[in-house]
């Protein structure tokens, strides 16, 4: 297998994707990471990267470990902050 191969099949940087996550909630952004990450699992199990490619894919599952604690620490603060359904602001 040529390097070349091995770069195609790894999955793309967590930069590349911004564009398309400006319009997801929190949620949507959190749920396409996890499917990044998962994706990426399943090609570092296959055994078919190079040592380098697997190397730069464990990278780049930190980077988007780093981006979904962010997405998840939205979510907790946000759901702090509103009241839970049925508890109204006492006067």
């Amino acid at each position: 297998m040529r390097a070349s191969d091995d770069q195609r099949s790894v999955p793309q940087l967590p930069g590349r994707s911004c564009e398309r996550s400006r319009g997801m909630s929190s949620v949507e952004r959190l749920d396409e990471l996890i499917a990044r990450l998962e994706r990426a699992g399943e090609q570092l199990r296959s055994g078919e990267l190079s040592a380098d490619a697997a190397a730069t894919l464990v990278e780049d599952c930190a980077a988007l470990a780093t981006q979904a604690t962010a997405e998840l620490e939205r979510l907790t603060r946000a759901e702090v902050a509103a009241p839970a359904p049925g508890q109204d602001t006492l006067l």
